[in-house]
C-alpha cells in the first residue's frame, strides 16, 4: 500500500518535476523523504439532507434544513501518501450511521406544510470507501530557509463508494424498506421509478485545517461532504403509489408490511399528498477530528 500510494503521486505529479531524495523539515531538526506515508483514524458525527424531518417551513435546500439532533457518531481509518506535505493521495474507510423523522417537526408543525402530518422516519448504516485527493496551499511554497507552518488549511476532493439500507420501526421490529417498493420502484405502473442500488458511488469534497503536532503525529478538523446521485437515501422521493399494486408484486408477507410503511399520514385536517421532493437529490456528510502518524521524517 505504502508503494502503491507513492506511485500514484509520483505518476500525478508529472515527469517534469523531479522527487528529490530528501529535505529538511522544519526548525532543522528532522527530514523526510518527498513522499511520506500516513496512517491514522478519526472519530466523529455523520448526519444527512434528505426530504425528512429537516427544520420549520416548507423545507429549504442544503444546509439550511439541517437538524443537528439527528447527528450520529461515525469513525474512519485511513492511509495516505504524501507529496512535500502539500499534496495527498488517500484511502479512507468511513463508517457511521443517518436517520430522520417527520417527527421531529412536531412544535413547528403548524409551519411545515403537512412534513410533519406525514409522519415518515428512517435510519440507515452508511459505509464509505474513499479515495481522494488532499490539497494544502501553504505547501506549495517552498520551505527550504524558513519553518513551515504548523497550522495548515486544506481542501478534499475525490471519489467514493457507498453503502446505505434505510430502515423503518413497525410493531417493535426494524424492517428495510427497498425490499418493499414503497414508491412503486420496478413495478410497471410507474416506468419511470427505477428499483434503486444499494450500493453507489458519490463525488466527496470537504474542507479542512491540520495542525502538526510533533515529527510523527499531527491532528486535523474536517468536514466532507458526499454529493449523491440518489434521492432514496430515506427511501421517500415522490408521491404516493395505488396500494392495491403491493398484493399483486409483493409476497402477502412483504405487501402487508408495505401498506403499513408507505403511508403512515397523520390525518387531522392536513392534505398530505407528496412523499418526497424528487427536485433535490439525498446527501451525507460527516465532521471529523482526524489524529495521523507520519513514517519517513528522521532525526538530524
Amino acid at each position: 500500500m505504502r508503494y502503491f500510494l507513492a506511485l500514484v503521486l509520483v505518476s500525478c505529479i508529472g515527469p517534469g518535476q523531479s522527487l528529490k531524495a530528501q529535505y529538511y523539515f522544519y526548525n532543522d531538526k528532522y527530514y523526510e523523504n518527498a513522499v511520506v506515508v500516513e496512517w491514522g483514524g478519526s472519530a466523529g458525527i455523520m448526519n444527512a439532507l434528505t426530504d425528512l424531518g429537516g427544520k420549520k417551513g416548507i423545507g429549504k435546500k442544503a444546509i439550511k434544513d439541517l437538524n443537528w439532533k439527528n447527528s450520529k457518531p461515525s469513525y474512519s481509518l485511513f492511509a495516505m501518501g504524501m507529496y512535500k506535505n502539500a499534496v495527498g493521495l488517500r484511502l479512507e474507510g468511513t463508517f457511521g450511521s443517518i436517520a430522520a423523522y417527520d417527527s421531529i417537526l412536531k412544535d413547528v408543525k403548524a409551519s411545515t406544510y403537512g412534513r410533519y402530518e406525514r409522519n415518515l422516519s428512517f435510519k440507515s448504516r452508511i459505509t464509505d470507501i474513499q479515495l481522494a485527493f488532499e490539497i494544502h496551499p501553504l505547501f506549495f511554497k517552498n520551505y527550504t530557509d524558513d519553518n513551515p507552518p504548523q497550522v495548515s488549511p486544506y481542501a478534499v476532493i475525490g471519489v467514493g463508494y457507498y453503502s446505505f439500507d434505510p430502515q423503518a420501526y413497525l410493531n417493535g421490529q426494524w424492517y428495510s424498506l427497498q425490499p418493499l417498493h414503497t414508491e412503486g420502484q420496478g413495478f410497471p405502473e410507474y416506468p419511470n421509478r427505477k428499483p434503486y442500488k444499494l450500493n453507489q458511488l458519490n463525488i466527496a469534497t470537504g474542507l479542512g485545517i491540520k495542525y502538526e503536532l510533533n515529527s510523527l503525529f499531527n491532528t486535523r478538523l474536517e468536514i466532507v461532504y458526499r454529493i449523491l446521485s440518489t434521492d432514496y437515501l430515506d427511501d421517500a422521493s415522490t408521491d404516493y403509489i395505488d396500494p392495491d399494486l403491493f398484493s399483486r408484486y409483493l409476497s402477502p408477507n412483504q405487501a402487508a408490511i408495505a401498506l403499513q410503511l408507505y403511508d403512515r399520514r397523520i390525518l387531522d385536517g392536513v392534505a398530505v399528498t407528496q412523499r418526497g421532493n424528487p427536485k433535490n437529490k439525498d446527501a451525507f456528510f460527516s465532521i471529523q477530528l482526524k489524529i495521523g502518524m507520519v513514517l519517513g521524517r528522521q532525526k538530524r
